[in-house]
């Protein structure tokens, strides 16, 4: 009897630890390969740029993503658990959890598949790779390249001031870009389907941050070298939306399709 009442207390801590689990799973249904958007992609590329969810929170929902600081100050990463943000200036920091965000999209990071193409691709080179790798067109895919580029562009916005904000297609004449060349780091981001469009931000879209975690931006023009691609497979999706003023009165009636276009190639279409 003794006995048996000995390993009751490690039972009874073994069950909670259980029960809290499930309960934790519960609670943060993003848990699994999900992706998770805090803020709306047409309206934040319209002007939406107020951060309102805190980074502590995001990262409830994911380790790896991208997106954007508060008043578009830079571009944001999240890699390995840790948001870095680069400014306008080319300066890469480690963000601060309590700072927020007007739009990210983030997901816990498994990779299901790794490939290593072996061979140098710029930018148009590697999407074609990707999709001949990548082969269902309605799926949502998290990818990490990490390793060496021969060449990378990138750029930055640098913060906005005064309201009204004008939409992101409208301050590409603010970007500032960065060239490197010889560098190693890591790319992270997505390729989305069409059918999200709107939400988020479909096709590809990386973000850079060097491995001395002092360079980095959004991707304009790549030329790999020797990387690795990991990939995983996203089943579900999940967005948070901003109960704010600007956003309850904001117009998505209009067609943004254009205008996200060229801000992700950094120039007008």
């Amino acid at each position: 009897m003794k006995t048996k009442l000995k390993f009751l207390p490690v039972a009874l801590i073994l069950l909670c630890s259980l029960q809290m689990t499930v309960i934790a799973q519960q609670k943060n249904p993003t848990a699994g390969h999900n992706l998770f958007s805090a803020g709306y992609a047409a309206g934040f590329i319209g002007g939406l740029f107020d951060g309102y969810y805190p980074y502590r929170k995001l990262k409830q929902h994911g380790d790896f993503g991208l997106g954007a600081p508060d008043k578009l100050d830079g571009e944001l990463i999240l890699l390995d658990g840790k948001a870095y943000q680069t400014r306008f200036t080319g300066k890469t920091t480690l963000l601060n959890d309590t700072a927020k965000t007007p739009f990210a999209v983030v997901c816990f990071f498994h990779a299901g598949k790794v490939f290593k193409p072996g061979k140098p691709m710029n930018k148009e080179a590697l999407y074609h790779y990707l999709d001949s790798v990548l082969q269902n067109q309605n799926g949502i895919y998290a990818i990490h390249i990490r390793g060496s580029f021969g060449y990378l562009k990138t750029r930055a916005f640098p913060p906005v001031t005064k309201k009204p904000y004008v939409p992101m297609a409208d301050r590409l004449d603010q970007q500032h870009f960065f060239e490197f060349r010889d560098a190693t780091g890591d790319l992270v981001g997505y390729r989305v389907p069409a059918f999200m469009e709107g939400a988020s931000i479909s096709g590809y879209h990386f973000h850079f941050l060097s491995d001395k975690k002092d360079k980095g931006g959004h991707i304009i023009e790549v030329l790999t070298k020797n990387v690795i691609i990991e990939v995983e497979t996203l089943n579900s999706y999940t967005i948070d939306l901003p109960q704010t003023t600007d956003f309850k009165n904001f117009d998505f009636k209009k067609d943004r399709k254009d205008e996200i276009k060229s801000v992700e190639n950094g120039k007008k279409q």
